[in-house]
């Protein structure tokens, strides 16, 4: 079989597939099907690299495309360490779900109960359930550029007045999540980037991913690409690492999938918080939104899944109807998130019913249709394969 695939992936010149992923042998369809929707965005979007990696049935390839660093050539491997922008918000949510099966919170908790300094502001209304999907009434995309450390941002906070009941909307905010970590870091006594790199993520069986890049990584580490074609990353900013700082390789990015797809091989306080993920608490337009990820009855047609993820979706409130009781995952569902920074893009999409997954991380923030599109072909090849 695999000789088979092997000289169709040399015969039909598909990309670089590296050898210890080898061993899953990936059909040939599904492997053209990655080659013909990821090649052409390199040139599409002017993308220097690209690392998909897909599962099914518990068996994971990476495929590679392009180059990590444009200066120094260096080709994107397995394990070459991306920026996943705001994919990073379902490890966050991953933590708190974890800190909720220790007993240290309660999804109802107000943030000020952690954080006192909040104490007497309109958080005290809101809850962590609230911050954690978007709903706490009106808090924006971004922090406003005047605040740049803590104290700013305790100010801005207890300044800050809602612009509707919590729960009744959803407007996707960096603060709202990243204030949804804080939290949770505070109600398990430690720091956020600690708590992720020491716990959550050995937990998840995750060996390179980051919050803060050690030096003996930084080789690994791929350079970023602007709209102007000039290699950023990230800059550090106010809750940037609960929000969007996570660095990651497509290696690790398909393992945390496949926890998601059968958290039974997880140790129990584990899999506890990755299901509590998995979980549905609003509705908003053509999605339900869960903690980090957002979530569509599957089959999903690809304008519904690029509906959901389109531009008024990030950038405009839209009204949100309570789920009572919650949505547990029964039935048939696709989990996705987006995530960007200035010089990178990614998207994550899984089928738990189907046991099929993706990832894509780019050095390049390409445009989201393109991704969702990218994405949704794979899948359908994916969801295709006989058993």
């Amino acid at each position: 079989m695999r000789k088979r695939v092997l000289a169709a992936l040399v015969l039909s010149g598909l990309p670089h597939v590296t050898a210890p992923a080898l061993a899953a042998d990936p059909s040939a369809r599904v492997a053209a099907a990655v080659e013909q929707a990821y090649r052409p965005l390199l040139k599409a979007y002017d993308v220097p690299g690209i690392a998909v990696a897909v599962t099914r049935e518990g068996h994971s390839t990476v495929f590679t495309f392009g180059l990590a660093d444009r200066q120094r050539q260096r080709p994107v491997t397995r394990d070459t360490l991306f920026e996943i922008g705001s994919v990073s918000k379902t490890f966050t949510a991953t933590l708190v779900s974890y800190a909720q099966g220790l007993g240290r919170l309660s999804l109802d908790d107000a943030p000020s109960r952690f954080l006192p300094e909040l104490r007497g502001s309109a958080l005290d209304r809101v809850s962590l359930l609230d911050l954690g999907t978007y709903s706490a009434g009106g808090l924006p995309l971004q922090f406003p550029d005047a605040v740049a450390d803590e104290a700013a941002m305790i100010a801005y906070f207890r300044r800050w007045q809602p612009s509707a009941p919590p729960g009744t909307q959803r407007l996707y905010s960096n603060p709202s999540l990243g204030l949804f970590g804080a939290a949770a870091a505070a109600a398990m006594g430690g720091d956020f980037a600690e708590l992720m790199e020491t716990r959550l993520f050995p937990g998840l069986g995750l060996k390179h991913s980051f919050i803060r890049v050690p030096a003996s990584e930084s080789e690994r580490y791929a350079w970023g690409y602007g709209k102007d074609g000039t290699p950023i990353r990230v800059n550090p900013g106010v809750l940037d690492g609960e929000a969007y700082g996570v660095k990651s390789s497509a290696a690790d990015m398909i393992r945390f999938v496949e926890a998601h797809l059968d958290p039974t091989r997880l140790d129990p306080p584990m899999r506890q918080a990755v299901q509590g993920t998995q979980v549905g608490y609003f509705r908003v337009g053509a999605m339900v939104q869960g903690l980090g990820w957002e979530q569509f009855p599957y089959p999903v047609s690809l304008e519904r899944l690029q509906s959901g993820n389109a531009e008024p979706m990030r950038f405009e409130a839209q009204p949100a109807a309570r789920l009572d009781p919650p949505r547990t995952p029964t039935g048939v569902t696709l989990f996705d998130k987006t995530g960007s920074t200035n010089g990178f893009g990614a998207y994550v999409a899984f089928v738990p019913a189907k046991r099929i997954g993706l990832v894509m991380l780019a050095n390049r923030a390409f445009p989201m249709p393109a991704r969702i599109a990218a994405a949704h072909a794979v899948l359908e090849a994916l969801a295709a394969e006989e058993p």
